[in-house]
């Protein structure tokens, strides 16, 4: 099969075209750009890999990219599964190595978190030394939403993912979300119908598939979906309102680690 082709013609508009809107409407690719398509080796990111194929072809802007493909601890037949799918895509990858995996296992609270945030810190300074100025990840349109809710629902506040994060550790180094309009869906009915199997619950937290389904993002994803079957804009009007905040009917909101209180239509700076 050719899986390009069917990435730009059967799934061109559910797919290829919403990722090329996202960089256009949020300037995600820029002159002489080199990006770090991160690939963990899942659906997600495999996917954003063949797009970032599919627009060097033809894009009238110059920029470079680099496959990476970090190796956080994982067992050798999910890493060979990489490899093999990477093989199979004509995708050339770049891996290197690092003990995350070992570190956190050994961390008695916020294992995801901390792990997570020495994933992207490794990413970054991995790029770096590959002359990158950006890193590019695989989140998509339900990871946006479902990150929205689980901050109100968990954390007590209202904080999203945007699509593009300036590094505040790596000076002039960028994270992109490229597959920010795709919706995840349509990425399983691509993998599905071209007969892909990408990698899934390697992470040593997840390895057992029933501590990975009570996940609180599992829970999100779940009650979305439920909303979803009641009504169909509840998934869109949640990434809606990332962009459509009203101030006039807020309390207060953060900037900058600081914190602005909304008192009669004006602003009061609070310490």
């Amino acid at each position: 099969m050719d899986y390009q082709k069917e990435l730009i013609k059967t799934y061109r508009n559910k797919i290829f075209s919403p990722f090329l809107r996202a960089i256009k409407d949020y300037s995600l690719i820029e002159e002489n750009d080199k990006i770090a398509v991160c690939m963990s080796g899942g659906k997600d990111s495999f996917l954003m890999a063949l797009c970032f194929k599919e627009i060097l072809k033809y894009t009238k802007i110059p920029f470079e990219v680099e496959y990476l493909v970090m190796d956080p601890g994982y067992k050798d037949e999910h890493l060979q599964e990489i490899k093999m799918n990477a093989e199979l895509l004509n995708i050339d990858i770049k891996i290197f190595r690092s003990n995350i995996f070992k570190i956190t296992s050994n961390q008695e609270k916020n294992k995801c978190y901390i792990c997570a945030k020495m994933r992207r810190g490794a990413l970054y300074n991995e790029a770096k030394k590959l002359g990158c100025n950006k890193i590019a990840l695989g989140h998509h349109y339900d990871d946006a939403i479902e990150t929205l809710l689980m901050s109100i629902l968990y954390q007590g506040e209202v904080a999203g993912m945007r699509p593009i994060v300036k590094s505040d550790n790596y000076n002039d180094m960028y994270l992109i979300r490229p597959m920010y309009y795709v919706r995840e869906k349509d990425i399983i009915d691509y993998a599905d119908n071209c007969g892909l199997h990408f990698l899934k619950y390697a992470c040593f937290m997840t390895s057992d598939i029933t501590l990975c389904s009570s996940s609180k993002r599992q829970v999100i994803k779940k009650l979305i979906k439920e909303l979803d079957n009641e009504n169909e804009y509840v998934s869109k009007n949640i990434f809606k309102a990332q962009s459509n905040v009203n101030l006039n009917k807020l309390i207060s909101y953060k900037l900058k680690n600081k914190t602005y209180k909304l008192i009669k239509e004006k602003l009061v700076d609070v310490d």
